[in-house]
């Protein structure tokens, strides 16, 4: 079944516009991360990664997290067009959530933006980009970041795998 794509009001974008394969895009927005109410990661420097159907995965710069905040973890993946990504637990405070995040140390072409840079699933921590709490994208293995300023549906929910 196909989807029927919402559509987006003034200052939204809708996820069906962004491209497949993906497009890596500076962003100016303030990313904030936390957990448990301890700072884990803050900057304007983040790239999104955009895909159809998607909502953007945003990457934040190694130098954005708090000394200590990333630990590599167990575990691999591959993307079709980012390559081999490398997985990353994130501890504050003396707590460890484990394989939250992920990196591309050598992405393939296209991708070298994300060269070191981490991208985090919203479910386990408390994301804002400019002041917005984010909504975790449904599913738990893809890692977008929903706000006001997207539109979908999104991938993910069940029912979507076929998208």
């Amino acid at each position: 079944m196909s989807p029927s794509p919402l559509p987006a009001a003034a200052g939204q974008e809708s996820v069906w516009d962004y491209p497949r394969p993906p497009r890596v895009e500076n962003t100016p927005e303030l990313v904030v991360v936390t957990l448990d109410g301890l700072p884990v990661a803050t900057t304007t420097s983040a790239v999104r990664v955009l895909e159809t159907s998607h909502p953007p995965v945003y990457y934040l710069p190694f130098d954005a997290f708090e000394p200590g905040a990333l630990e590599a973890a167990v575990g691999s993946s591959v993307c079709e067009f980012k390559g081999v990504a490398s997985y990353v637990s994130v501890r504050a405070g003396g707590r460890l959530v484990s394989r939250v995040g992920w990196t591309y140390p050598s992405p393939l072409p296209g991708y070298e933006l994300l060269v070191d840079r981490v991208a985090l699933y919203a479910g386990d921590l408390h994301c804002t980009v400019d002041g917005e709490v984010v909504q975790p994208q449904a599913g738990g293995f893809y890692g977008g970041w929903i706000t006001s300023r997207v539109v979908g549906p999104f991938k993910g929910s069940p029912g979507t795998r076929g998208w």
